[in-house]
């Protein structure tokens, strides 16, 4: 069915339509996460074809400088730092694609889990675990055989010898430590969450991190004012819309590609139109909460 619509939208010239007029004089940021080369390669050629592919950074300094960008600028962002992502380089150094990959500070260089992948047996619980309290969510998980700080036998992240070998094209920026849902952790977690994060990235890579992308794209006005302490100049949702030179730097806006498979689901989606129709039938369950304390 989504296919059909995907088709739908493309063909009728909606898609196109909206990307010409809507999106044309905003700033667009797309959140990917786990996309084969071979999908990249296809993705980042249409994106580059039809947009004008500015890097995170280029788009902070407009706003702080405030000025111009090109007419359908975009950002392209990864969350998490997945192990195959390294795969990307490649691709990213032949098409000269700037992007954006939020690690997990505590996850990649070693051979621990993201807690939403560690076993096919877990998954249909995930969405539960993530409303949970951070402590009652590392205690469920313990019956999966999780543990945060437990080294497995296979890598799910980034490790240091390819983040190195990407930061000559790619920008790391914090997705915190391990991943938690911040609202939900109370406030010794959160801080150690956000800022130990940076820090460690710092230290470890020599990276300058300036932007925090909230985990499961929920946070809340505590989590803010704690990166604003810790130094950070942006934070990164995933709420759908688009930015502006105006637009407040630590709610910036996201629409979720999830790693689109074709041509016509990728148009759909990064011009802003899908999102639009999906959250006119569902209400997304991530955003901004209040925060435990």
């Amino acid at each position: 069915m989504s296919n059909i619509i995907y088709k739908a939208l493309r063909y009728s010239g909606a898609a196109w339509l909206w990307r010409e007029t809507v999106q044309r004089g905003k700033v667009t940021i797309l959140l990917f996460h786990d996309m084969e080369a071979d999908d990249a390669e296809r993705n980042f050629t249409y994106l580059k074809r039809h947009y004008n592919i500015i890097s995170l950074q280029e788009y902070l300094q407009a706003v702080q400088t405030k000025s111009r960008l090109p007419r359908k600028a975009l950002v392209i962002t990864f969350d998490d730092g997945h192990a195959s992502n390294y795969a990307l380089l490649p691709v990213l150094q032949r098409l000269e694609i700037p992007i954006t990959i939020f690690l997990c500070s505590e996850i990649v260089g070693t051979q621990r889990h993201f807690w939403f992948r560690h076993s096919e047996e877990m998954k249909p619980q995930v969405e539960s675990l993530k409303r949970l309290t951070n402590q009652e969510r590392l205690r469920r998980l313990q019956t999966y055989g999780f543990g945060q700080e437990t080294e497995y036998s296979d890598r799910q992240a980034l490790n240091d010898k390819e983040i190195k070998e990407m930061t000559s094209v790619v920008d790391f920026q914090s997705h915190t430590c391990f991943h938690p849902i911040l609202p939900q952790c109370n406030e010794t977690e959160a801080r150690h969450e956000i800022i130990d994060s940076k820090h460690h990235l710092e230290e470890r890579y020599g990276l300058e991190i300036n932007t925090l992308s909230y985990p499961n794209g929920d946070y809340s006005m505590r989590d803010i004012q704690m990166a604003q302490e810790a130094g950070y100049t942006c934070g990164i949702t995933v709420d759908s819309g688009y930015n502006s030179l105006r637009s407040d730097l630590f709610q910036l806006k996201r629409f979720s590609v999830n790693d689109a498979h074709t041509t016509e689901e990728l148009m759909v989606k990064a011009c802003g139109l899908y999102a639009l129709i999906k959250h006119k039938l569902h209400k997304p369950s991530y955003g901004f909460k209040p925060s435990l304390q």
